[in-house]
């Protein structure tokens, strides 16, 4: 497992985190990573995985893989073809993503044979129960409604931080809980950790800055 505290950042299919501007934006983003010296997860499209992961020292994430052994599953993604990548793991379940139960199992399941970390997003307090029981590696908690916004999981809906601390804390506690939506400033890196989580998870706030760097530097900040 990663050093917790961490930063994870997804760089969905944003152009500004496509192709070339993805390597740019991870150059960017390990940089300040190295100057603080804390774990920061990057999360590219699936495309840019396999360049990217040979590109940077940082752990590199996908962004999701299907619920399905290699085989006739025609644009699907296997957790095989991500470990064959390189990749460190995956996101399974993101909000834009969304999975059944059964297939969440059936993922973490087959990563965890092929030694690759599982960061299952939920969406609120019952969810994340559920998953943990699930024995992944992260739970990151993501109301959607506060996804892409101005204000955090953290100013918004901290009861949802905390209530997911507890809830695995009691069901799982081996599995590290990390809260995403709205995530920008350090405040809200701040205010995430004292509520209880292992780090965050973010995406417009990184990848849309002017500069990414500095904003990764401030952000790592707030993890101490």
């Amino acid at each position: 497992m990663l050093k917790t505290p961490l930063i994870a950042v997804s760089y969905k299919v944003y152009a500004e985190a496509t192709g070339k501007r993805a390597l740019e934006l991870t150059g960017k983003i390990e940089k300040a990573a190295r100057e603080y010296g804390d774990t920061v997860i990057i999360v590219p499209n699936l495309v840019d995985l396999k360049t990217v992961i040979e590109a940077t020292e940082l752990p590199v994430f996908a962004q999701h893989i299907d619920p399905y052994a290699p085989g006739s599953h025609t644009g699907s993604v296997t957790a095989e073809m991500i470990a064959d990548a390189g990749a460190t793991g995956t996101m399974i379940n993101h909000s834009e993503k969304r999975m059944i139960l059964a297939d969440i199992d059936f993922a973490i399941k087959r990563a965890k044979e092929l030694n690759l970390e599982t960061m299952v997003c939920t969406n609120n307090v019952d969810v994340t129960g559920a998953v943990a029981a699930l024995c992944p590696t992260y739970v990151a908690i993501e109301p959607p409604e506060l996804i892409g916004g101005d204000i955090s999981v953290s100013t918004a809906k901290p009861e949802v931080i905390s209530g997911s601390v507890e809830i695995i804390n009691r069901i799982n506690p081996e599995v590290k809980v990390l809260c995403g939506a709205g995530v920008k400033k350090k405040e809200d890196v701040k205010k995430a950790v004292e509520l209880g989580a292992d780090g965050v998870l973010l995406a417009s706030g990184i990848v849309k800055a002017k500069d990414p760097e500095a904003v990764m530097s401030s952000l790592l900040e707030g993890l101490h």
